[in-house]
């Protein structure tokens, strides 16, 4: 492992199995506009939702040393499949802070007044050890509807999120037919989709994201390491091992200012 060498205008890394993960960026940089970041769109191989847990570790790996090589002095893993299945091992084995999402379980529970929450994320997610932990802490006082939201990652990483009514309202009615009144996304893709859900689930139901919990969590991990940025020299790359068109589109639909994008094999 070699000497991680970094400084507090170093850039903040974030990687996801692709541009879901943009969902995350846009709230930590609202939230910290003077930190410079790097961003790793690991399109190629998305979604990690239907990978082995060796295979998500090797890319969550992979992506991790090519953040740390850039000189990263924070890594967040935008991805809920990632975080679920990899952080514990890229934790023990990287000297840097890590940051994780995991479905917004606790807001929901405690805000819940059906006392039935949907959960839609990806498989990888939802059979994971940490998702199972996290809910069944609620388990007792509510009742969860999980569905998996099978095809939508690849339908936004075509760029296609117009498409997704058809699905998503198969996945939502179920939800709604039990009376959920608050509904977790549990995938960093899914927030593109928020008004498209809107449009399908009664008024009055809440939808449920983690990126401002974790851009809240990135602010308080740097803080207490005394590492915020000073700098007003920001820069922020975007890297993409996938079409470069697609994740431009993403950053214009953000509104990202200046972004550096870069097709780069990793």
């Amino acid at each position: 492992m070699s000497h991680h060498l970094f400084n507090i205008n170093s850039p903040i890394g974030i990687f996801d199995s692709g541009l879901g993960g943009l969902s995350i960026w846009k709230e930590i940089h609202e939230l910290l506009p003077n930190e410079s970041t790097i961003y790793l769109a690991d399109s190629l191989n998305a979604p990690y939702g239907e990978k082995t847990k060796e295979e998500i570790i090797h890319f969550s790996i992979k992506n991790t040393e090519l953040l740390m090589s850039l000189g990263c002095k924070l890594i967040v893993v935008a991805c809920n499949t990632a975080t679920t299945n990899a952080i514990k091992t890229l934790r023990e084995n990287y000297p840097i802070p890590f940051i994780g999402i995991e479905p917004a379980i606790k807001p929901a529970a405690l805000q819940s007044k059906t006392h039935k929450i949907g959960v839609l994320a990806t498989k990888g997610t939802l059979s994971s050890e940490l998702f199972i932990a996290t809910s069944e802490q609620f388990r007792h006082a509510k009742d969860f509807i999980e569905v998996e939201g099978k095809g939508l990652v690849k339908l936004i990483e075509s760029g296609r999120i117009n498409e997704t009514k058809e699905l998503l309202t198969k996945y939502l009615t179920p939800m709604i037919n039990q009376g959920v009144d608050n509904v977790v996304l549990g995938c960093s893709h899914y927030p593109f989709l928020i008004p498209i859900i809107q449009e399908i689930v009664p008024k009055g139901v809440h939808i449920i994201d983690s990126g401002k919990a974790v851009a809240l969590q990135t602010k308080n991990i740097l803080t207490q390491k005394h590492s915020l940025a000073h700098s007003k020299n920001t820069a922020f790359r975007f890297y993409t091992n996938s079409d470069v068109n697609i994740l431009s589109d993403f950053l214009i639909m953000i509104h990202a200012q200046n972004p550096e994008i870069e097709f780069k094999e990793f």
